[in-house]
């Protein structure tokens, strides 16, 4: 009886693993296409593997066993904390670009005007979910394990992408446009 029951579970974790990459890739692909930039959207996405701190962080809290339908909301949380980090460095971006902000306080501007769409997102999203993740009823037993993750996981992505993501950002922005001024510098050598 267990064998089977385990080989059926095993089998759903690798195909939600996939689903998850493809999931993550496919996430990629529209941002890159998006910033036409390969690597604002790799600055989005990292801040991913730090959120499953807080996915990790809610299943020990509230005991809950990490299955199948709990993997189903960290798919889901991945979707939704994506959107935080977009709408932040889209906003930098176009600070930048559109009204010529130097970089730091292109940061400090987005930071600041962005900080209430974040905040409003991630509450209404986790707020939603709480009765749910916390429910004692009947069926909860499935519902709860897929909404944990969830609150976990944007709890703590949310607060990664108003600190964690403008120094990243600033980090490579700067090694950059270092980069740049050392190859014009070389190109007007070459050029003397």
């Amino acid at each position: 009886f267990y064998g089977g029951s385990y080989e059926d579970s095993q089998e759903s974790f690798r195909d939600l693993g996939l689903a998850l990459m493809l999931a993550i890739l496919l996430i990629y692909m529209v941002m890159a296409a998006q910033f036409e930039s390969l690597l604002n959207p790799f600055l989005i996405l990292s801040a991913i593997p730090l959120a499953f701190i807080g996915v990790i962080w809610i299943l020990f809290l509230t005991a809950t066993e990490f299955n199948v339908i709990s993997f189903i909301g960290v798919i889901i949380m991945v979707g939704v904390a994506v959107n935080n980090g977009i709408v932040l460095i889209d906003y930098i971006r176009q600070l930048r670009e559109d009204h010529g902000y130097d970089l730091f306080k292109a940061i400090i501007t987005a930071g600041r005007t962005r900080l209430r769409p974040i905040l409003m997102t991630t509450l209404t999203t986790v707020i939603g979910m709480l009765p749910m993740g916390l429910s004692t009823g009947p069926g909860s037993e499935s519902s709860s394990p897929m909404a944990m993750p969830i609150v976990g996981g944007l709890t703590v992505t949310t607060l990664l992408t108003l600190f964690f993501l403008p120094v990243v950002y600033s980090m490579v922005a700067t090694s950059t446009i270092k980069r740049r001024k050392r190859r014009l510098s070389k190109k007007e050598v070459k050029n003397v």
